[in-house]
């Protein structure tokens, strides 16, 4: 299971083939259970193949990690607002201001069961498994971002594709430096969470 060969077919079942099949009309049980079968495999493979400990980071500080998100979603905030401003303008805010039991519940639910699987998916088990088959690290993180992106096609939303693309880059950057799933799921969820706070939340499948 540690062969370059393995790992290249693991790489294009799990990050290629998987994601393009969810776009194929059949029915959505099996979606879920392949899904869900596939993110038992990534954990076992990452517990007792990799024998990998999660931990926020043992010599990385957290201060620096909390100011460039705050930076960073500062900046997010304020594109993100103006293309609501200019683009669906009636949406803004919608379902803080009227539904915001339900907004509270989308959070939560986003951050449990979709952001915090994603970032063991994605970064942690991506960068243990794969970062030796790549020379270049701009390179594999480009990758991770890419196959990141793919990951969402389910949506059939080209904005939906270019916002994980960018935000697999920030991800990727921040887990390189922080070496920390928690850390990298707080920024994701940070910026999650706002993009359904702003209006967006429809175009990543949630109520609006």
């Amino acid at each position: 299971m540690k062969s370059s060969l393995y790992k290249l077919i693991e790489f294009f079942i799990i990050f290629i083939l998987f994601p393009v099949s969810f776009t194929l009309p059949y029915p959505i049980f099996l979606k879920i259970l392949l899904g869900f079968l596939g993110f038992i495999y990534i954990v076992y493979v990452l517990l007792k193949i990799e024998n990998i400990k999660f931990r926020i980071g043992s010599n990385f500080d957290c201060k620096h990690f909390w100011k460039f998100t705050l930076m960073k979603f500062i900046g997010i905030a304020l594109l993100t607002t103006l293309y609501m401003w200019l683009v669906d303008k009636n949406n803004m805010f919608e379902v803080v201001i009227h539904k915001p039991k339900l907004w509270v519940i989308l959070l939560f639910v986003y951050t449990l069961l979709s952001v915090f699987p994603q970032e063991i998916i994605y970064r942690t088990f991506f960068f243990r498994r794969y970062q030796d088959l790549f020379q270049n690290e701009n390179f594999f993180i480009f990758i991770n971002a890419i196959v990141f992106a793919l990951g969402h096609i389910f949506f059939k939303n080209a904005l939906v594709i270019i916002l994980t693309f960018l935000g697999g880059i920030l991800f990727a950057l921040t887990f390189k430096r922080t070496k920390s799933t928690l850390l990298v799921s707080i920024e994701h969820a940070i910026y999650g969470c706002w993009l359904f706070t702003v209006g967006m939340g429809s175009m990543l499948g949630f109520p609006n």
